[in-house]
């Protein structure tokens, strides 16, 4: 028989304090209220005190409604009939479906033992040639995708999501305006990768607490389908206004806060769901690509910063496009050598003459007179922004390396590219 407290001792924002016994972090309590019931979760002990976070808003709990401990934590269903569907980040349907309660499984769990994984080593072609050509996504990688408001970073997600060569998307919204909540869904929906796909989403205008489970949702379900056998890609938008919604919690509990009032947890909070990143040895995968919004472009904000120890490398989204400099894909030289053989040369290439544009128009702007070889950079410049890092540009890897021998043969004599001989008999334009 589970105990029942009838004392509600604190009622702070969303969280209410409880003395209790024999209580669990991240245990499950229902809340009853004269409107009906109402499920918390421990986030906090100190003691006998018992912080729980009211998952729906504490409107309308008093301190006298009972609290009952329910002895597991937050549980969600996971299985087939999950494809498909769009839930809340509190598990519940959101597309008017029916709720699904069978195979429940705790999330929040740890991240996998070492043992279990292996060495990344397989490629997830995307169609996006500054992601598959220069910073290729890796299987069980965990990459960030730093932006700023207003740049085009769900409708990237969403071409990831529809084009990626994996069995399973499971997407997790965080404090998506409405819009973009109806953009994901009609854009799946129009495209036929609905099918493939479970949505967790978390609205601007729905609690807070929600936006904490969307990530943790979306992983134990990931992990579920990955030991079953499925490369699952889990992506997640925007993880600053989970960390946000982190810092709006402590603050509810009066910690004392850390670097621009975050919590001092905050990189441990990151960490716990970006390790859960794994190929499972003998199995499946789980890969993880998470847009964090950086406040005034700023890349020392606590967000983005502590999401750099953490992650194997960035791609940075500005102007509407990937930015070649900047962006890094630690993993990629594991994949490499696995596409084709000149994919390494003509990456370093590419990237080198496009340094030597960027220098070229910092000259030309200075008003420096152009020779002959700057007007070549110029000319490459302009058909590598173009032809490449035009996110509209939707292309297998293969013919984006044969678009990179196109430029360099229309621009550039043999001899003057850099790139040795044996790949230039093989690859080099016949005219």
């Amino acid at each position: 028989m589970q105990k029942v407290y009838s004392q509600i001792s604190q009622i702070v924002g969303d969280v209410i304090t409880v003395e209790a016994e024999d209580v669990g972090y991240r245990e499950l309590a229902e809340v009853r209220t004269p409107q009906g019931i109402s499920l918390a979760q421990v986030i906090r002990l100190d003691g006998k005190k018992v912080y729980l976070q009211v998952l729906t808003g504490s409107r309308g709990i008093s301190t006298n409604d009972k609290v009952r401990f329910l002895k597991h934590p937050m549980k969600v269903s996971c299985s087939e009939n999950l494809k498909g569907r769009i839930f809340t980040g509190s598990g519940t349907p959101r597309d008017n479906g029916p709720e699904l309660t069978d195979n429940l499984i705790a999330i929040g769990g740890p991240s996998v033992n070492p043992v279990k994984r292996i060495v990344p080593h397989e490629m997830i072609r995307t169609g996006i040639p500054m992601i598959d050509l220069f910073n290729s996504l890796v299987v069980s990688q965990k990459l960030p995708i730093f932006s700023v408001a207003g740049e085009p970073y769900n409708p990237l997600l969403a071409r990831i999501a529809m084009q990626a060569e994996v069995d399973l998307i499971i997407l997790g919204g965080m404090g998506l305006k409405y819009d973009d909540y109806l953009f994901f869904k009609n854009t799946f929906e129009k495209h036929g990768s609905l099918s493939k796909t479970i949505m967790f989403v978390h609205t601007a205008s729905d609690p807070t607490v929600e936006c904490l489970l969307v990530p943790d949702m979306a992983l134990a379900v990931a992990e579920q389908f990955a030991q079953e056998g499925k490369k699952v890609l889990v992506l997640l938008t925007d993880m600053t206004n989970f960390c946000d919604s982190l810092k709006e919690i402590a603050i509810t509990m009066e910690q004392i806060p850390s670097n621009r009032g975050y919590p001092g947890d905050l990189y441990s909070q990151l960490a716990s769901r970006y390790e859960k990143a794994v190929d499972f040895k003998g199995s499946g995968s789980i890969t993880v690509l998470a847009v964090t919004t950086m406040p005034g472009d700023d890349v020392t904000h606590p967000v983005p910063d502590n999401t750099g120890y953490i992650t194997e490398g960035q791609f940075y989204l500005r102007g509407g496009h990937i930015e070649p400099f900047g962006s890094l894909s630690r993993l990629k030289q594991k994949v490499n050598d696995r596409t084709r053989s000149d994919h390494r040369a003509i990456m370093d290439r590419m990237i080198q003459f496009f340094a030597d544009y960027r220098e070229t128009l910092e000259k030309r702007s200075l008003g420096f007179r152009m020779s002959a070889w700057d007007n070549k950079l110029l000319d490459f410049g302009k058909r590598f922004e173009t032809e490449l890092m035009d996110l509209s540009v939707n292309i297998p890897i293969e013919q984006a390396l044969d678009i990179c021998w196109k430029i360099l043969s229309d621009i550039f004599e043999p001899a003057a590219v850099g790139i040795k001989e044996s790949l230039l008999k093989e690859y080099w334009p016949k005219k």
